[in-house]
């Protein structure tokens, strides 16, 4: 996991910071979640990504999510309709909301590869660099970024493979595949398809 060592990293992870904190919407969901006090818990993928993308492109109104990622962390409780459980509790709180809900205690039987050690652990396994990052909110109100493969490709507008999603479950036909079919350079036209 990135420590935000460098004075660009944590230039860019302010910016983050602030970006989603400004955010009424996004901050009303990152509550939302954290009312349920599920073990590890985190919004990812494309809700922090889409943010810092629309940002960098000036886009407004927000595009459109077709899912709200959250992810926790309990080995406890491996049943998948556990996961539908807590879907259940956000719609009804913000029921008009696109609620995907997993647990990654159990998605590495899914994915068929070694089990996660946590849910950032999980985060690092997502197939794009730019798409492994995470935010939640603590008990004083802070919000926490996560971002295992750094902070370089999704300000850059850089879409690259995660090298660690090789290593786990995915390959390069199943990769090229899903960026063909998630299309983003449609809605993001500054984004370069990068070649690792």
């Amino acid at each position: 996991m990135s420590t935000y060592s460098s004075n660009q990293e944590q230039f860019m992870y302010q910016t983050i910071i602030k970006w989603i904190t400004d955010d009424r919407w996004m901050m009303d969901i990152l509550r939302n979640v954290r009312s349920l006090s599920l073990p590890d818990s985190w919004v990812c993928a494309g809700f922090v990504r889409s943010k810092i993308w629309d940002q960098l492109h000036q886009i407004e109104p927000r595009t459109p999510l077709t899912d709200i990622d959250v992810v926790y962390y309990d080995a406890t409780d491996l049943d998948k309709k556990t996961e539908k459980v807590w879907e259940q509790q956000l719609s009804r709180i913000q029921p008009e909301l696109p609620w995907s809900v997993k647990n990654e205690a159990r998605m590495h039987i899914v994915n068929g590869i070694a089990p996660y050690d946590s849910t950032v652990d999980a985060i690092s396994y997502f197939p794009e660099t730019a798409t492994a990052l995470g935010v939640r909110l603590d008990e004083q109100d802070q919000l926490i970024l996560v971002a295992p493969c750094g902070l370089t490709d999704v300000f850059e507008m850089n879409i690259r493979v995660n090298p660690h999603f090789l290593q786990g479950r995915g390959d390069m036909e199943t990769y090229t595949q899903r960026i063909q079919q998630k299309n983003w350079q449609h809605t993001w036209d500054r984004l370069t398809v990068v070649d690792s």
